[in-house]
C-alpha cells in the first residue's frame, strides 16, 4: 500500500502547488494528473481527501506552520515547501490515518523529489517541531 499512498500524496502535492499557483478547481486537476499517473480508485480516494482536507483546514494548517517556522514568514517560503508542509501537517494533526513518523518521512521524501537543495531540512525541523509541540488531536 505504501507505493499507493506515496503516488497519491504526489497527486495530492501537485494538486495543492497548481492551486496555490494558478487557483485552478481541485477537480479538474486531481482528473487530470490521475491520467497522467493512474491511481488504483482506493489510492485516488485518499489524494482528494488529503487535498480537500489540506484545503477546509488551510487557515489551521498555516497558523501551525507560522508558530513552528518564526524566521520563516510563510508568503516567502517556496511553495513547494508550503504544500508539502500543509499535507504533512494535515496528516499529522488532523487526519490521524497514518503514524506521525510515517507522515514526517513521507514529507521529507517529497522534499527531496520536488523541493530545493534546502527543502528536506527546512521540512524536517519545522515537523519536527510540530511533533515536540503535540499538535495532534
Amino acid at each position: 500500500m505504501a507505493g499507493k499512498r506515496r503516488k497519491a500524496r504526489i497527486v495530492a502535492l501537485k494538486t495543492l502547488f497548481e492551486i496555490d499557483s494558478v487557483s485552478h478547481s481541485p477537480e479538474q486537476i486531481l482528473e487530470r494528473l490521475r491520467e497522467e499517473l493512474p491511481l488504483p480508485d482506493d489510492a485516488a480516494e485518499f489524494a482528494r481527501d488529503l487535498v480537500h482536507g489540506v484545503i477546509e483546514n488551510r487557515k489551521r494548517l498555516d497558523d501551525i506552520i507560522r508558530k513552528n517556522a518564526p524566521a520563516w514568514p510563510l508568503e516567502q517560503v517556496a511553495a513547494i515547501d508550503r504544500n508539502i508542509l500543509r499535507l504533512a501537517i494535515y496528516e499529522i494533526v488532523i487526519d490521524n490515518r497514518v503514524p506521525m513518523r510515517a507522515a514526517i518521512n513521507e514529507a521529507i521524501e517529497l522534499a527531496k523529489e520536488f523541493g530545493g537543495e534546502a527543502s528536506p531540512k527546512f521540512v524536517n525541523g519545522v515537523l519536527g517541531s510540530v511533533a515536540a509541540t503535540g499538535t495532534r488531536r
